[in-house]
């Protein structure tokens, strides 16, 4: 589809599933919770499936799941907390990380 001025349009419908009432949430409210479950989905998951293979990782010990899990989690949180606004992906930090620990354990205070 064309607008008058040649731009191309394009038009797609997602449809979502929700239990709330039309009464309680408005359009834009609703719009925001959809968004904000997708930056977890595309923030959270996606680093912990694509960088650390966590569904291919089958711990038969009871409760190693829940330690790896755990440890993981962890990682995570210092990953992001030396992460900084530098503009680099998050990738480039964990990267610098590995490459350089004795700086990244002087900045966490470690050495």
């Amino acid at each position: 589809m064309c607008s008058p001025q040649g731009d191309v349009l394009s038009c797609e419908s997602r449809y979502f599933i929700s239990s709330l009432d039309p009464e309680q949430v408005t359009p834009s409210e609703l719009l925001a919770w959809i968004r904000g479950h997708w930056e977890i989905e595309n923030c959270l998951h996606f680093v912990k499936d694509r960088w650390w293979d966590e569904d291919r990782h089958h711990l038969r010990r009871p409760g190693l799941g829940e330690r790896f899990v755990a440890i993981l989690n962890a990682a995570m949180g210092v990953l992001r907390l030396l992460h900084g606004d530098d503009g680099q992906p998050l990738k480039a930090t964990a990267e610098l990380i590995q490459w350089k620990p004795a700086r990244i354990l002087k900045q966490l205070g470690f050495a």
